[in-house]
């Protein structure tokens, strides 16, 4: 069920960050949403890595999962320092690179139609970091397809299956 908690408000981030690159939401309004889901998944990494029955898959799932806490922080963080985005853009590409093995092993390990689900995932999130790189450290004109790739990332990547699986639609 905490899967589904944190899957659903990425995908409200994830969508709301891309509205706001493409201008429809104001610098200080987002990071509103960007604390709160930091917030959320922060908390849900420290029940995965140090709550009762933690261990070394929970302890793996905390430290995945702090990678989304971090980055939506940063991005709150920055909205009130008025940084250029340049060190969040170097640690996109930190997230970028961790997430292809994570993706491989995904895949590789895969019994059910949410595994495949899973890995393809953490590829589709493997190429958004990718495009945070490329957009705030290297400075490469692709606000308008990252914030759409955002945007489609987050409901088929986050909303949706957060939706469903809190639902109890899929398990």
């Amino acid at each position: 069920m905490l899967l589904g908690l944190a899957l659903f408000y990425v995908g409200a981030v994830l969508i709301l960050n891309g509205l706001w690159m493409l201008g429809r939401i104001g610098d200080r309004e987002i990071s509103v949403i960007n604390l709160f889901a930091g917030g959320l998944t922060l908390l849900v990494s420290l029940h995965l890595a140090f709550g009762e029955g933690a261990d070394a898959a929970s302890v793996k799932a905390a430290a995945l999962s702090l990678l989304f806490s971090f980055t939506y922080l940063w991005v709150a963080i920055n909205r009130y320092n008025g940084a250029d985005g340049r060190g969040l853009g170097w640690f996109s590409l930190f997230v970028a690179i961790t997430a292809v093995p994570v993706a491989a092993e995904a895949l590789l390990s895969a019994h059910t139609a949410w595994d495949v689900w899973l890995g393809l995932s953490w590829a589709a999130w493997a190429v958004l970091w990718l495009l945070f790189f490329l957009l705030l450290a290297l400075q490469r004109p692709l606000a308008r397809l990252t914030a759409c790739v955002a945007i489609g990332q987050g409901v088929l990547t986050g909303w949706l299956p957060g939706y469903l699986l809190l639902t109890g639609a899929i398990a």
